[in-house]
C-alpha cells in the first residue's frame, strides 16, 4: 500500500471506526477500499455535477436514509457519530469537509447489511461487496473499476 493510502487509513478511518467501536482490519480494508474506488482520495464532490460528497462519495439522500432508517434506533451509535462531527457545516456537507465523520458514515452504510464483511486481503471479495452494497447494481462502478483503483495505490490481491 502506497503512503497516501496508509496515511489515510491509519490517520483518518481507523480512529474514526474505533469511535463506532466498529473497526476491524476487514472493516478498515473495505471503506479505504471504498474511498480508493469511489474518489481515489482526488475529489470531494461527484464530478458532473452530481450530488455525492466525500472521499466515499456517499449521496446526501443515502446519508439522510441512514440517520433517518437506521441510526434513528440506534441512539448509542448516535452520540459516536456526533462525537465525530465539527460544529459547521451543518448536515451533508460534513461528508465532503471531515473525512473522519465521512468514514463512520462510510462504516456505518456497510453496518447496515447482514452479510458479513469480505476477509481484509479478499479485495476481489471486497470489490464484489462493494459494488452490490454500496455502488449498487444500479450504479456505474465496476468490480474491475474497484480491482483496478487498489492496484492503483499498491493494493493487490493476496
Amino acid at each position: 500500500m502506497n503512503d497516501r493510502a496508509e496515511q489515510f487509513a491509519r490517520l483518518v478511518i481507523r480512529p474514526a471506526l474505533q469511535v463506532l467501536e466498529a473497526w476491524s482490519p476487514a472493516a478498515e480494508a473495505l471503506v479505504l477500499g471504498t474511498a480508493l474506488a469511489e474518489s481515489g482520495l482526488d475529489y470531494v464532490q461527484q464530478l458532473g455535477g452530481g450530488p455525492a460528497l466525500g472521499y466515499f462519495q456517499m449521496e446526501p439522500a443515502t446519508h439522510q436514509d441512514i440517520w433517518d432508517n437506521y441510526l434513528h434506533y440506534r441512539p448509542d451509535m448516535v452520540g459516536k457519530l456526533l462525537s465525530l462531527r465539527a460544529a459547521d457545516p451543518p448536515g451533508d456537507q460534513q461528508l465532503a469537509a471531515n473525512a473522519c465523520y465521512a468514514a463512520a458514515m462510510c462504516r456505518v452504510h456497510y453496518r447496515r447489511v447482514p452479510a458479513p464483511l469480505p476477509a481484509s486481503g479478499d479485495i476481489r471479495g471486497q470489490a464484489a461487496y462493494w459494488k452490490e452494497h454500496y455502488n449498487t447494481p444500479l450504479g456505474a462502478g465496476t468490480v474491475e473499476h474497484y480491482l483496478h483503483a487498489q492496484a492503483r495505490f499498491g493494493i493487490e490481491q493476496g
